[in-house]
């Protein structure tokens, strides 16, 4: 009786573990998509500044011509 009540106990901590490894590997896929989405983000608003800087670098030569 003692070794069914032990292999009973072993495999419910053991199945615990697994639930516990599964959960954490499906945590770190969403911070790495959420990582992803914010470097891709952060490469979008780059680009955006970096056109608008060139506009204003245009406009300012323009302005300057003008004169």
């Amino acid at each position: 009786m003692r070794v069914i009540f032990a292999l009973f106990a072993l495999s419910t901590v053991a199945a615990c573990g697994v639930e516990t490894v599964g959960t954490a590997a499906t945590g770190a896929a969403i911070k790495k998509q959420e990582l992803e989405q914010g470097q891709a983000t952060m490469q979008q608003m780059q680009q955006r500044i970096d056109d608008m800087n060139r506009q204003a670098q245009q406009r300012a030569e323009q302005a300057g011509g003008e004169r």
